[in-house]
């Protein structure tokens, strides 16, 4: 939906991060029932190097890729938006990126996403992708956001929960 290919490394890491996780969970679904299973075995397994590792590494950068979708839906079904410029949703993802991600970030990958931010899509064409092409009102897209986002950000919140519960959060800079 992000439309530009600048934004394709974004993906290309979400995607590389579910594959790691999925590796993992196709090795015994039976065993790995929730993400929970998956990392308390791998807490097991690696010992002193858990949670630096494998899935639970995999799934740290997952959830913060999370984040940064669901903080800039939110913002964009809040209303927020440049007065000067309303039609671009730099605001939202901008403000998403600080909330999510910047702080993870060195200085170089910071300067990057700033000028990957050139790049991000027009608000209405952001708005059309999300509803699949489709001719929808910007109202009724945003409202199905607003659905969407009650059990997205339930689900990020509980796998926040379990990082901090599991002391698995790392706090380091790439």
């Amino acid at each position: 939906c992000l439309g530009s290919k600048v934004f394709s490394i974004i993906k290309s890491d979400i995607n590389g991060n579910i594959t790691k996780i999925r590796a993992v969970y196709d090795q015994d679904p039976a065993k790995y029932v929730t993400l929970q299973d998956i990392l308390e075995t791998e807490q097991e397994t690696y010992k002193a190097e858990w949670p630096k590792v494998g899935a639970t590494l995999a799934l740290m950068w997952l959830k913060r890729g999370l984040r940064f979708i669901q903080v800039l839906l939110q913002s964009l079904a809040d209303g927020e938006r440049d007065e000067n410029n309303p039609n671009l949703i730099r605001v939202n993802v901008t403000k998403a990126y600080e909330q999510a991600l910047k702080k993870y970030h060195g200085w170089i990958i910071q300067k990057i996403f700033h000028a990957a931010l050139i790049a991000a899509p027009y608000r209405s064409n952001f708005l059309k992708a999300l509803s699949k092409g489709e001719e929808v009102k910007d109202e009724d897209c945003l409202a199905n956001v607003r659905l969407f986002l009650v059990n997205y950000t339930a689900t990020v919140d509980a796998i926040y929960e379990m990082y901090t519960n599991l002391d698995a959060e790392l706090d380091y800079t790439v």
